[in-house]
């Protein structure tokens, strides 16, 4: 990960497994493998189980509110799953470091799982005992990447350990709102939000360029922008002045300005990287596609905020769907092939998998515009065959050995 060569991450795994083998199950030898998995399943499953309640053919027993629930379990169940797999498969690469495995790993998962039941089944247990048990798996991931970076001196990914901590505050902010405490729900939401956003803009800004300069390498390709300069911590200072103001006021002509010259900076930042001329590897195009959705999504929140041409909510799913669901799957892809020595080429099956993740945002967008149930059914449809299909595929590749 980061600006390491294509294949770092079976080097950087050898030379940790020499100096202490792994003897336990596969599936607990990195992050990646049962919560890259995780995410993907419970995002196959969590989506039409929404629909299912919206439309009364399922009951629920939560003790939020159903379409919080929703919105709690995209980020905290899906997203959190996926940001957990990355973080904890990365700290080896970043501080040399053994990898959180084994028991240690176990336990994430188990309080990740417990988290997903909790929630699903909070009215007969209460909000006290949901917010306990679904904010242990964030937390504890929290402490975990904490315990690492510090043990490793790596402070320059302090600002990745800053992020989980405002999706801990985030997550408490949505249980207060579910306690009845405080109508907290919708800082939650924009807090929650705009922290993935950063996130991308932050991580998407390292691996983009990266493995683009890799390809482009290997290929005969241009020179390209390294991965941050001064533009690029430009575009994260407006970025974070705008999603501050945002999480702070919520929607205001002050917020829908600053999104959408953050949205406006993104966009430049990711040309300099020639993303058009990755078209013959649809493994590093769809980074590229990944990042078009947040300057896209940043740029549509924005313009929400300064006339009626764009819904509100379908910014949101510009960069719920688009770019955090397009940037997950590219990143869950990449990785799992490159750390099980898999080729680093994207084949037909995974070439199906963004293409329907990117229908799903499309049906769902215009949904937005023309609400027709049979949108909402087909962008539903859409993003469960997209994260089954990953299942499907990428199981084998991260349950073997290697």
């Amino acid at each position: 990960m980061g600006a390491a060569p294509a294949n770092a991450e079976i080097t950087n795994q050898d030379r940790l497994d020499r100096r202490r083998r792994y003897a336990g199950p596969t599936v607990l030898k990195e992050g990646f493998r049962p919560l890259f998995l995780a995410a993907g399943a419970w995002a196959a499953i969590s989506v039409p189980l929404w629909i299912c309640v919206w439309t009364g053919l399922v009951p629920y027993r939560g003790s939020f509110a159903p379409a919080l629930w929703h919105v709690h379990e995209m980020i905290f169940g899906f997203i959190a799953a996926a940001v957990g797999g990355f973080v904890l498969t990365a700290i080896p690469n970043w501080t040399g470091r053994l990898p959180v495995r084994g028991t240690p790993l176990a336990g994430l998962v188990f309080l990740w799982l417990a988290g997903r039941i909790a929630m699903w089944f909070g009215e007969p247990i209460g909000p006290t005992a949901v917010a306990v048990l679904d904010m242990s798996y964030i937390s504890a991931l929290a402490f975990c990447v904490s315990v690492e970076l510090v043990a490793g001196r790596n402070w320059r990914n302090l600002p990745i350990l800053g992020a989980l901590f405002l999706l801990v505050t985030a997550n408490g902010l949505f249980h207060v709102e579910a306690g009845g405490l405080a109508a907290s729900g919708d800082v939650a939401v924009r807090l929650s939000i705009a922290t993935m956003a950063m996130l991308i803009g932050l991580i998407g800004g390292r691996v983009v360029p990266s493995f683009t300069r890799n390809w482009f390498a290997k290929s005969g390709g241009p020179d390209i922008a390294g991965p941050m300069g001064g533009f690029d911590r430009l575009v994260l200072v407006a970025s974070i002045v705008a999603l501050c103001l945002w999480i702070a006021v919520g929607e205001s002509q002050e917020s829908g300005l600053g999104l959408l010259a953050a949205g406006v900076l993104h966009f430049f930042r990711l040309v300099r990287w020639r993303g058009w001329r990755t078209i013959r590897e649809p493994l590093v195009l769809i980074l590229h596609l990944g990042y078009l959705w947040l300057g896209v999504g940043l740029m549509s929140l924005g313009a929400s905020m300064l006339g009626d041409t764009v819904p509100a909510t379908a910014a949101l799913h510009v960069l719920t769907i688009g770019a955090m669901g397009t940037m997950i799957l590219a990143v869950m892809t990449r990785a799992i092939k490159g750390h099980t020595g898999a080729e680093l080429s994207a084949g037909a099956g995974t070439v199906v998998v963004y293409v329907l993740v990117t229908v799903a945002l499309a049906f769902r967008v215009a949904h937005d515009f023309l609400p027709e149930t049979e949108l909402l059914w087909g962008a539903a449809l859409a993003w469960t065959a997209a994260f089954g299909l990953f299942v499907w595929l990428y199981a084998p590749l991260a349950l073997r050995r290697g």
